[in-house]
């Protein structure tokens, strides 16, 4: 794992330095101190805690999903489903965030991202490293976001180094093909940087693995885990999709494109994607159903 995400510990405060221990171990007085408005809007505030809560939990699903690939190149699939289950359940109170900006109109925003790109210049969260390096681990790899990080060489360094290693899809496929489900030479060793081509073998093996519901039950229990993070990481963009178009409308707005065309194709970048294609195979409808295949 990046030492950059795991940092040294830092010794614990003592109480000499006048704090209680809950404030010594939560960093309270650091982490009240990081707000700085630089407008007078008053939502300022609302608006900066919630992006640098979404930041938070950005690097926890980060760790969690470092953690999860580790126990499967471990074989340790109990482990590693239990890890991902907590992915699903950070997603809550990530996707929550929304909530707390959904008041903002279009004079809102603008207020305070006047003042924003005058002070810091112009850019997006999506553009963090945070939250591209959770969307690299996720499997959504796309090289040319690189170029946002060049000012930023260390981040530049570990983004490109996440960008070349196995994502958690690629941990999960190799794991299954080490455990009785082979895959293609093509899917285990390829360019990973490269962004993945689904193929009908791989979507043959969800088949498999799902063709009896009795069977297989922990790699089905894998499988819709991750269709459960599939889901909450698509419902956080369906969020930041609407809520643009509530509060930013038609205008310019990523690098020179308007903001709700440069979201929308994001829309599609579904993780996993032959563990959601191969649904259109599973199971078996009775003869009258509309949905049998021919």
């Amino acid at each position: 794992m990046n030492d950059t995400v795991n940092p040294e510990r830092p010794a614990p405060a003592s109480a000499s330095t006048g704090q209680t221990p809950y404030s010594a171990w939560m960093q309270t007085d650091v982490l009240h101190s990081l707000q700085h408005p630089v407008s007078d809007h008053p939502g300022e505030h609302a608006w900066i805690t919630s992006v640098q809560v979404s930041e938070l939990y950005w690097m926890l699903i980060i760790k969690e999903i470092q953690i999860a690939q580790a126990q499967l190149r471990a074989n340790d699939l109990t482990q590693a489903c239990r890890t991902l289950q907590r992915v699903v359940a950070h997603h809550e109170p990530l996707n929550a965030t929304w909530r707390s900006i959904a008041w903002m109109t279009p004079t809102d925003l603008l207020s305070i991202l006047s003042r924003a790109v005058a002070t810091y210049g112009k850019d997006t969260a999506l553009q963090g490293w945070t939250y591209r390096y959770m969307v690299y681990l996720r499997g959504i790899k796309q090289a040319e976001h690189l170029q946002h990080f060049v000012p930023q060489p260390k981040r530049w360094d570990q983004l490109n180094k996440a960008l070349a290693e196995p994502s958690l899809y690629d941990d999960v496929l190799a794991y299954l093909n080490r455990n009785g489900f082979a895959m293609p030479v093509a899917v285990l060793d390829r360019d990973f940087s490269v962004p993945y081509q689904p193929t009908k073998a791989v979507e043959k093996v969800w088949r498999d693995i799902y063709a009896d519901q009795n069977d297989n039950l922990k790699l089905q229990q894998l499988g819709e885990t991750l269709c459960d993070i599939a889901e909450g990481f698509s419902t956080w963009k369906s969020l930041h999709l609407m809520a643009t178009r509530r509060s930013f409308g038609g205008r310019p707005a990523y690098f020179g494109t308007e903001g709700i065309a440069w979201l929308l194709p994001t829309m599609d970048e579904i993780p996993f994607p032959e563990l959601w294609s191969a649904r259109g195979f599973i199971g078996d409808p009775p003869a009258a159903c509309p949905h049998r295949h021919k």
